[in-house]
């Protein structure tokens, strides 16, 4: 199979979707590789690195497009790549259609067979595509708090770990998955005071064992989250309902019960945000102030690490990208029940039940 590798063009996006050791071992299956110019150059791959790994290096994303049989990416293709999508071209990525109509119809147009790495899903009903992305980004959460609690950043001027004699600051975290797993283990490792919720009482029973003394777990309602509201310093919103919108768990009304210049970090704005004042927003400008409360809610939160977040992205899609290459969609898909659930749209059809519940479309099968 010919494989193309373009680069993100969404606003601060820094990782490329493989490595040269994917590159590597997808020549040594057999297939074509080729890479946009610079494609890897922020996440610190040259050019000449993927051509020692056996990848060609094409000058335009136009020509990536034009070429490959399936096109592997780390965010959503945007508006200016739709023409460039073939139709029954494969398309390997965090897609987040629930969030998004306009990508949604566009892809249908386009006739392609869109497989979204957040919808991928093992028997045990974890999402191992989403899932090293989710650490990245949960970690980095409290990281992103912490920087605009600061006064000169625009928020109340609180320390999350307090010092002798001054309480710490405290988190609540809404949402007991992957992303508020990791951001209450950050937040309690740098001493704040933190609330973790999740309607689960299973999860909440295994947080409660494996998180430090200063987490304490809380079943999540809407009664619970108003009176945790009124002492907060920082709300990490971490909720996913896979390949569905995200529940709005704080409404507009309840930022009234927080103290001016606390922060909320929306991770679940790729999924339309557990905020019901968040708005999409980029690194270039990431924050907007509601109520006098700073939102924080970046798409493409990891993208700020591509490093750690490449490395980690390629070591999860790369068994899926050669099976996808070595059997063709529909032998893999129809063999592999986990790469089944993570078609959305085929020719123009969408197969996925969250997606069309989202925005009121036709629910087809996918036919095998």
């Amino acid at each position: 199979m010919i494989i193309g590798v373009p680069k993100e063009i969404k606003n601060n996006e820094n990782r490329v979707s493989l490595t040269p050791d994917g590159a590597i071992e997808l020549k040594k299956n057999g297939h074509t590789v080729y890479v946009q110019s610079t494609a890897g150059e922020n996440s610190g791959f040259s050019d000449d690195d993927y051509v020692r790994a056996g990848a060609t290096i094409l000058p335009t994303i136009e020509d990536v497009y034009a070429a490959a049989e399936m096109i592997l990416k780390v965010k959503e293709p945007i508006e200016s790549e739709y023409s460039l999508i073939k139709k029954g071209q494969v398309l390997f990525t965090y897609f987040h259609f629930a969030s998004s109509e306009s990508l949604t119809h566009a892809m249908m147009k386009a006739g392609c067979v869109c497989i979204a790495y957040e919808t991928v899903e093992k028997s045990d009903h974890t999402l191992p595509l989403l899932l090293p992305m989710s650490e990245v980004a949960g970690r980095m959460s409290i990281q992103i708090g912490a920087y605009f609690l600061e006064r000169p950043n625009g928020g109340k001027g609180i320390l999350l770990g307090g010092v002798p004699g001054v309480k710490p600051a405290k988190v609540l975290v809404l949402g007991g998955g992957i992303v508020g797993y990791n951001a209450a283990v950050v937040a309690a490792g740098m001493g704040a005071d933190v609330v973790i919720s999740d309607i689960s009482l299973p999860r909440l029973r295994y947080l409660d064992t494996v998180l430090p003394a200063n987490v304490k777990t809380l079943k999540s309602s809407e009664y619970n989250i108003r009176r945790e509201l009124s002492d907060v310093d920082l709300v990490i919103g971490s909720v996913l309902i896979p390949g569905s919108k995200t529940p709005r768990l704080v409404t507009r009304d309840m930022l009234s019960l927080m103290s001016p210049r606390s922060v909320m970090v929306d991770v679940a704005i790729d999924q339309g945000g557990c905020f019901e004042t968040s708005r999409p927003t980029d690194h270039d400008n990431p924050i907007f102030l509601e109520n006098d409360i700073i939102h924080y809610c970046v798409a493409n939160i990891p993208g700020a690490l591509p490093f750690t977040a490449t490395l980690a992205l390629t070591n999860a899609t790369i068994p899926y990208v050669i099976e996808l290459a070595n059997k063709g969609w529909k032998l893999a898909c129809s063999q592999n029940p986990e790469l089944k659930k993570g078609l959305n749209i085929i020719d123009g059809n969408v197969v996925f039940p969250g997606v069309a519940e989202a925005w009121n479309l036709p629910l087809e099968s996918i036919g095998f």
